[in-house]
């Protein structure tokens, strides 16, 4: 199995293990904001956050409806504090309007894989469901190990090379 092969196995199921991504946003004014939100993904890598209205990142939503998408791996199971394998997602959101059919499809995911406390949150009023559509995206599972994912195939990995990026 080549690198690539192996890498892109490795993309495949590297999102299965995190359970909340780390979220920037930026406002209308450009003040920047990193935040997290556990979240649920779709079959064509569509990252869906449930998150309080009352949040920074949820008003910068609103305004600018892009973020910047980050999994990462845990430091305690990394082997190279400075190599930590990670996904970026630069995404475009867009409100899922409550009780129409996609937004319970997305309950049903969270309901899935985070249980009761879903039940808590369906019941608040500010809690609003994003879909952080993915633009463009870069995969790094180590030093000279980065991949880049374009939007006409999020599923393919293209190596970056130096020569790539001058």
């Amino acid at each position: 199995m080549s690198k690539l092969e192996k890498a892109q196995a490795e993309y495949q199921t590297f999102t299965e293990q995190i359970q909340s991504a780390i979220i920037s946003t930026v406002s209308s004014q450009g003040i920047p904001n990193a935040s997290y939100a556990p979240f649920v993904m779709d079959e064509s890598k569509n990252i869906y956050i449930y998150v309080s209205g009352l949040s920074t990142h949820t008003q910068n939503l609103y305004t600018k409806s892009y973020a910047s998408v980050l999994f990462i791996e845990d430091e305690a199971q990394t082997k190279q504090i400075f190599a930590r394998r990670r996904l970026t997602f630069e995404c475009t959101a867009s409100l899922i309007e409550r009780e129409t059919d996609k937004w319970n499809q997305i309950i049903e995911k969270f309901q899935a894989r985070f249980g009761e406390i879903i039940e808590l949150f369906i019941s608040l009023p500010d809690f609003r469901i994003f879909q952080l559509t993915p633009q463009e995206g870069r995969f790094v599972i180590g030093f000279g190990a980065a991949y880049a994912i374009a939007s006409d195939n999020l599923n393919e990995l293209k190596h970056i090379t130096a020569d790539a990026q001058n």
